[in-house]
């Protein structure tokens, strides 16, 4: 009697494979290779590489998202500006380059002269490390206009086994100033013929209408979002105006309503670890960002009206340095280790959650219907009284429409349709008239603020507070009149 052979061990199964794109100051590329991490690898030898991108006169082919770039040794590539539409992640390559034939045109371009756009010179070299691809390139784009600009670039692509590359991006991280990258090099050369930032590659609020489960939902909400953040962290400057601001601070926030959304479904310390940075990284932009509403709205409003008088410019000129002082901190914040940490936590989670491998998925609808209703349902409690609510409770009642509102926009992919549309539509004007109460109330403390402690005259302190409070009596009426319009607003994921 012979006995079965015992079963073969079972096999690891195999890690998903993964292309990392990540930018560097161009002064930073000889740490690089001095890094511990990269202790392993001896610095690669390094080839000259030229491109020049063209477009028709128009940007037909730009506007179909797609750059025709010409290798001077080589063939012509078809590159994706954009990355495809679905999940994605910061850094996450938008995919390999379609090489064409010398003489072949995109229809795109059918007929049209092709003119070119911009230019890259520099040197690219390859090298390995555990197996782990690494790709260094360096060098400087220039536009294909009358008075050129140029621009560094530095980067490094990594691809191999997902934990793998990115347990080797986070080590770099922590010491060398690398980020995901917020753009292809494509991208950025036409950027650079545009004269303006590269495009963001995702804004708004993510779109989940196609997916089913509660475990691939939170995963692209997060990778959409953390690259809307860095899309907008260069922007972040007070030369550049409010608007790189506000876009972070918007998508810094749903962000955290994102991860306290789903937080009865799935949590852990990851989870909690991103939460936590973002909330310091939205206090340095709150900073800045109550600053430019005020200096636009309030004292913009309040100057046309006082004219030319040297108490209220003295005022001012304390409320510009102010601005300057946050913005300030707030650069010190986005070039620091924390706000890296922050934006390769997000990757690793949108890549790697570590939920992945739990079953069963759980269907994303019926979970979101019940926490549309739970959030509805105590912005409704909140508002109960509204008429006698305190500037504290409207502050209260504001919050929580924004909470509807993130969790709402969230989810509405899920119900299309013009019900979604007018529910949102409703709820934005509710939080915009709450907004404005709020943000005179906000006024009213900074300006004691920079009467007392910043050389401001008490005169110009008093007349600035005044103005608040009227403008505050003013926009509450606003929010009670919202406030009733959408009550009156059915839900729209009741049905289906």
């Amino acid at each position: 009697m012979t006995s079965d052979p015992a079963p073969a061990p079972a096999s690891p199964p195999a890690q998903p494979s993964l292309t990392l794109e990540a930018t560097l100051p161009a002064g930073q590329a000889a740490a690089l290779w001095r890094h511990p991490a990269l202790a392993g690898l001896r610095r690669p030898r390094t080839v000259p590489e030229e491109w020049l991108w063209l477009d028709s006169a128009e940007g037909r082919l730009a506007e179909a998202g797609l750059a025709l770039r010409a290798s001077l040794r080589g063939p012509r590539d078809l590159c994706p500006l954009m990355p495809p539409e679905g999940p994605s992640a910061p850094g996450l390559s938008a995919g390999a380059p379609h090489p064409l034939p010398a003489e072949a045109v995109p229809d795109a371009l059918e007929g049209a002269i092709l003119l070119p756009r911009a230019s890259y010179a520099g040197r690219t070299g390859r090298g390995s490390l555990g197996g782990i691809a690494l790709r260094f390139r360096q060098g400087r784009l220039r536009a294909a206009t009358a008075t050129a600009p140029e621009a560094p670039f530095c980067g490094v692509t990594f691809s191999g086994p997902a934990p793998a590359v990115l347990d080797l991006v986070e080590a770099l991280a922590e010491t060398l100033p690398l980020l995901p990258a917020g753009a292809s090099l494509d991208e950025q050369a036409f950027a650079l013929a545009r004269g303006g930032p590269a495009r963001p590659r995702r804004r708004g609020a993510p779109d989940l209408g196609a997916v089913e489960t509660v475990e691939a939902a939170l995963p692209l909400a997060i990778g959409h979002l953390a690259e809307a953040i860095l899309a907008q962290a260069p922007l972040c400057r007070p030369d550049l105006g409010p608007e790189g601001v506000h876009q972070s601070r918007v998508a810094a926030r749903r962000l955290r309503s994102c991860l306290k959304t789903f937080r009865p479904l799935l949590d852990g310390p990851e989870l909690r670890a991103l939460d936590t940075a973002l909330r310091d990284f939205a206090r340095a932009l709150g900073d800045a960002r109550e600053m430019d509403v005020f200096l636009r709205g309030l004292a913009s409003d309040l100057s046309r009206a006082v004219g030319q008088d040297r108490r209220w410019a003295r005022l001012l000129r304390v409320a510009e340095g102010r601005r300057l002082d946050a913005y300030a901190r707030l650069r010190t914040m986005l070039e620091d280790a924390p706000f890296r940490r922050m934006m390769w936590q997000a990757t690793r989670l949108a890549l790697l959650p570590p939920w992945s491998d739990a079953a069963p998925a759980r269907p994303l609808r019926p979970e979101a219907r019940h926490l549309l209703h739970r959030r509805r349902r105590k912005m409704i409690r909140r508002a109960r009284h509204i008429d006698t609510l305190s500037d504290t409770e409207l502050h209260e009642l504001r919050l929580e429409a924004k909470r509807l509102r993130y969790t709402a926009e969230l989810f509405a992919p899920l119900w299309p349709g013009k019900a979604a549309r007018r529910f949102l539509k409703r709820l934005s004007e509710l939080q915009e008239a709450l907004g404005l109460s709020n943000d005179s109330v906000t006024a009213r403390h900074l300006i004691a603020g920079l009467a007392e402690g910043g050389g401001a005259s008490a005169w110009a302190g008093g007349l600035a507070e005044g103005w608040a409070l009227a403008a505050a009596r003013d926009s509450r009426a606003a929010a009670l009149e919202a406030w009733r319009r959408f009550e009156r607003q059915d839900t729209f994921w009741q049905g289906g």
